[in-house]
């Protein structure tokens, strides 16, 4: 009888890509609910001055746009899906606008990191024409840098939805048509 080491197993491979689709509460309380994303981090990104704050972001003259970082395990979810799923999110073909927020930090944006992510970003972006009848707006450019944003904004969705009617006006409406849909999980 011989004994056999079983080889430690490795920890799962944990891709990034960095999206934008308006409000980034919005964005991240999506991507939270999609399986196989192991963290989504909201932050700021496209833009020319080194570590925005929110509030230069919201006057409109950093660039930036309001974007989350997706950590996902392209194990058990493909860059496909989770592109699908932000073209599906949000409304891609209103520049500078989701719902009520205006500005250029609202912005439909995907940063990706090499020449992989290009090229399912762009085919992501040609999939989503099928879904809306005016023409995609979605900025693909290659990523820079991301900018966490501050602390109070992360995790905002499951933090405040019982306190901030921003959650419960627009973000819930949004999770429930989503998850209707079979997009994403429930809670």
């Amino acid at each position: 009888m011989s004994l056999q080491s079983a080889e430690p197993a490795k920890p799962a491979a944990t891709e990034s890509i960095v999206v934008g689709g308006g409000c980034f509460w919005c964005v991240e309380a999506v991507f939270q609910r999609l399986p196989g994303v192991k963290k989504v981090v909201s932050g700021y990104s496209g833009g020319h001055v080194k570590n925005p704050t929110y509030e230069q972001i919201c006057g409109k003259q950093t660039g930036h746009a309001e974007v989350v970082r997706v950590d996902y395990d392209p194990a058990v979810v493909k860059l496909d899906t989770v592109l699908d799923v932000f073209f599906v999110a949000h409304d891609p073909t209103t520049p500078n606008q989701q719902g009520a927020d205006h500005g250029p930090q609202y912005r439909s944006v995907i940063y990706f990191a090499n020449e992989a992510q290009k090229k399912a970003a762009d085919a992501a972006a040609v999939r989503a024409k099928a879904e809306w009848p005016k023409p995609i707006v979605t900025e693909i450019a290659g990523l820079k840098e991301f900018y966490a944003a501050e602390a109070y904004h992360q995790n905002y969705f499951n933090l405040n939805k019982d306190r901030n009617p921003y959650c419960s006006v627009v973000i819930g409406p949004k999770l429930a048509k989503l998850v209707k849909r079979g997009v994403i999980k429930p809670e």
